[in-house]
């Protein structure tokens, strides 16, 4: 099966739910360069992902190869995943790649998606239509067939007075423009360019069909962007929503921490923030050997101590695989760090009976100390190469314990380069490491979890800054507040 999905045009919200789950399921995907990181976060670790992006007048993988792959692909019986900017069957081609499908009986499916021909207007606060100005709706692409010339009625586009918007026509906006007033149109007739629609970095500039080309001229538009042409291009400054959120034009690298879904980028994206995420290091369980030992013994314990939600899940999924019966734990006592870790295990039906007051090792040891009847045994499964606070404060508090090594990190991650932030988001001293090893410069102001954290940033020489709560809730409002902290100084200064 081949699905040719439209992702929208860059805001994973956008995405539909339909087009979601086929991306999660999918053993192959294929995708443009349009589709956002978050989107493709989305898919299994255990997909093929294959980037067959185009830019204007370069096509490293040609279309009749990408139609090819696909074919190729749904012939070995894998779920093939076809992601496209947009809608696919909006200039997006996604009608010529099913041809080669039909041809060759392969079951297919179209997950239509929102394209930007409209989401960009909604962004900028431009209803593209509107009773009081405009009574239809015109998409036009501005990028002809194999680079030939345009092929466009410009004299009946005018006529409608209709709202015009032109997807691929950067390159050849100033001929657009020209051929609009050349056609009868009003050179005053307000118009807009909307760059990187429905995504934090998104920018807007309005102007008049004889002043659009020098504005995007002067002010280095780059593609992908949405040109609007009509009269409700003067509703944008009224209906401005998304310009006006709180972190707008603020950029925050997340330090991620495991994968799937981050609440922390979700939260700031809401806000408006631009996020770039620092992929989390890849989790590699270790044989169970020692586990499978302790588990025989099980008897033996009386608490069990996870120290991080993948511990949690790392744990339970062994006892699925070796068909372990859960109701076998019940005479244990359950201690976790923090909320997260205690999220984790209410998913597997599992309320804990402690976590301190304060999210980190040494606090939950100290409670831990306080929590233990004497002769009580602990059962601890963590990563290699945990923190050594737990260990020690138990050791010295006479706790006898035995330590697990469950699962390790690999924390092998690409240079990120040509990346700017105000600020780099830290919920664990690992993430530091990771973030130190892939970046060009420590010269970083960091919003850290804890001070453990906080202490791991400070040795490199970051600017630091520690949330009030060990959450990450407490991490965006501490962001947040750094923010309009920035924004008081800089007015005052200008006082």
């Amino acid at each position: 099966m081949v699905s040719l999905i439209g992702a929208g045009p860059g805001d994973r919200g956008l995405l539909t739910l339909k087009g979601a789950q086929r991306i999660q399921n999918a053993d192959v995907v294929l995708y443009d360069r349009f589709v956002s990181e978050d989107i493709l976060a989305m898919m299994s670790e255990s997909a093929k992902k294959i980037d067959v992006g185009k830019t204007s007048g370069k096509h490293p993988v040609p279309q009749n190869e990408i139609n090819h792959l696909l074919l190729e692909n749904a012939k070995q019986g894998l779920n093939v995943v076809r992601l496209k900017g947009g809608d696919p069957f909006v200039f997006g081609r996604g009608g010529e790649e099913l041809a080669l499908l039909f041809e060759n009986n392969i079951p297919f499916e179209v997950v239509p998606g929102v394209t930007s021909a409209i989401a960009g207007g909604a962004y900028a606060g431009i209803p593209v239509t509107h009773r009081d100005y405009t009574s239809s709706l015109h998409i036009i692409t501005g990028h002809a067939k194999n680079n030939e010339p345009q092929d466009i009625d410009y004299e009946a586009l005018v006529r409608t007075k209709g709202t015009l918007i032109f997807l691929m026509g950067l390159a050849s906006l100033g001929e657009i423009c020209k051929s609009c007033i050349a056609a009868g149109m009003d050179k005053d007739m307000p118009a807009a360019i909307i760059e990187n629609a429905t995504k934090s970095s998104q920018r807007k500039f309005i102007g008049t069909v004889e002043t659009l080309p020098e504005i995007a001229f002067k002010n280095n538009a780059t593609s992908p962007v949405v040109i609007i042409i009509g009269d409700v291009c003067t509703l944008s400054e009224d209906y401005d929503w998304f310009s006006k959120k709180p972190l707008f034009g603020k950029s925050v690298i997340v330090a991620r921490t495991k994968p799937g879904i981050s609440k922390m980028s979700d939260s700031l994206r809401e806000l408006g923030c631009h996020v770039t995420e620092l992929p989390p290091a890849k989790i590699i369980p270790l044989p169970y050997i020692s586990l499978k030992e302790k588990i025989t013994e099980i008897n033996n314990y009386a608490w069990l101590v996870f120290t991080s939600s993948i511990g949690v899940s790392v744990f339970f999924d062994y006892l699925i695989e070796i068909a372990f019966d859960i109701r076998m734990l019940q005479h244990l006592k359950i201690a976790c760090v923090g909320p997260e870790t205690e999220n984790e295990l209410a998913t597997r039906g599992i309320v804990a009976d402690y976590y301190p007051a304060e999210y980190n090792g040494a606090a939950l040891a100290k409670g831990l100390s306080e929590q233990v009847k004497s002769g009580e045994r602990l059962l601890i499964a963590r990563a290699k190469d945990g923190a050594e606070d737990l260990t020690r404060i138990l050791t010295e508090a006479d706790i006898e314990y035995k330590d697990v090594a469950i699962y390790e990190k690999s924390y092998y991650v690409e240079r990120m380069t040509d990346i700017q932030a105000d600020f780099v988001a830290f919920t664990s001293s690992s993430a530091v490491e990771r973030y130190v090893r892939s970046a060009l410069s420590t010269d970083t102001k960091a919003v850290c979890i804890g001070e453990r954290t906080a202490a791991t940033a400070k040795s490199y020489g970051m600017k630091v800054y520690v949330s009030e709560q060990s959450t990450v809730n407490s991490m965006v409002k501490k962001i947040r507040e750094l923010f309009d902290d920035e924004k008081k100084d800089k007015a005052a200064a200008q006082q």
